[in-house]
């Protein structure tokens, strides 16, 4: 079972540094916070972050039988070829701030099933791909979670209704860019598959197997297997945080080693946060996946980590605190 970050010796030494460091007591605010907590995500009072990755887990979804996308599912392949190839947005962030990007195919072409007739997945199917995604756990220090995956954002807004009994009309947005027709036919299909699917919230594994999709249950294994290794796990928007919601049902303790990177401009992004009890980094407006938004969450932790481990002391730097 995974044990809570929780430390209180660690912690008065955590904070006994960065109150000896060159500012005002507690004037880098958040950063504080966050040198802080993956510290003790390490279990460490000089935390450090080397080796930075960037897991892309992408897979096909049955569900985009039902019109809920905008893009034919296609797209998928073709956005997987793009990672591939080194061209897509989360490619130049991952370059721009040294982080391996990480492309994992969980089932391009290979698609659930349409979960407004059937489950998505079996439960040994959810189990497998869970621990696809646990085995990248330990490549990195620090690790981010993205996706890709025509259809997904339908998924994770069941997930979402399914998790916290909210209407879908609640959960749904426009994915990629869905007229109101579009978005209609959405909350019309998550209604039609969770009454199909009467799951039950703490049952993680089933919900995901009804609705989910293999790329949202790598992200699962991540956020498990990142828990196990004592690894810091960034997670992207919408579709990624999907993922924490089962986490959460599973070992609830796991969301202790989770940064959730931005709110996402899609619409559920924010009752889903509220679900999670997450407060996150920044909020860009953005809403393109991919792991976007976790790539500048790295940066950013990565940032305030440094702050911690180099500023001088004022013993050392020779400033008088008074």
């Amino acid at each position: 079972m995974t044990r809570p970050i929780a430390n209180a010796e660690l912690e008065a030494r955590i904070l006994r540094r960065l109150d000896s460091l060159t500012k005002p007591p507690g004037s880098l605010g958040r950063l504080e916070e966050i040198a802080l907590r993956v510290g003790l995500i390490q279990n460490s009072a000089m935390p450090a972050l080397e080796r930075k990755a960037m897991l892309i887990f992408c897979a096909d979804h049955g569900v985009v039988e039902e019109g809920v996308s905008p893009y034919p599912a296609e797209v998928t392949r073709q956005m997987l070829a793009n990672f591939q190839a080194g061209g897509a947005a989360i490619n130049v962030l991952c370059r721009n701030f040294g982080i391996d990007a990480v492309v994992v195919d969980m089932g391009v072409g290979k698609p659930t099933r349409n979960f407004t007739r059937e489950a998505a997945m079996t439960r040994e199917e959810a189990s497998e791909a869970i621990e696809r995604g646990r085995a990248h756990a330990d490549i990195a220090d620090i690790l981010g979670a993205g996706e890709m995956g025509i259809g997904n954002s339908t998924s994770a807004a069941a997930l979402l209704a399914a998790f916290t009994g909210l209407d879908p009309a609640e959960t749904a947005g426009r994915g990629t860019g869905l007229d109101d027709a579009g978005l209609s036919r959405k909350v019309q299909t998550i209604r039609k598959a969770l009454a199909l699917h009467p799951t039950d919230p703490s049952d993680g594994l089933g919900v995901l197997a009804a609705l989910g999709g293999r790329e949202i249950a790598a992200i699962v294994g991540l956020i498990l297997g990142a828990a196990e290794r004592r690894r810091v796990l960034v997670l992207d928007g919408f579709i990624a945080c999907s993922a924490a919601l089962v986490a959460k049902a599973m070992e609830p303790a796991a969301l202790d080693y989770v940064f959730f990177a931005h709110r996402s401009a899609e619409k559920g992004h924010a009752r889903m946060l509220e679900a999670l009890g997450a407060r996150p980094l920044i909020d860009l407006e953005m809403r393109l996946g991919e792991g976007s938004g976790a790539a500048i969450g790295i940066a950013l932790i990565e940032a305030a980590v440094r702050l911690y481990r180099e500023m001088a002391t004022f013993e050392s730097a020779g400033v008088s605190t008074a």
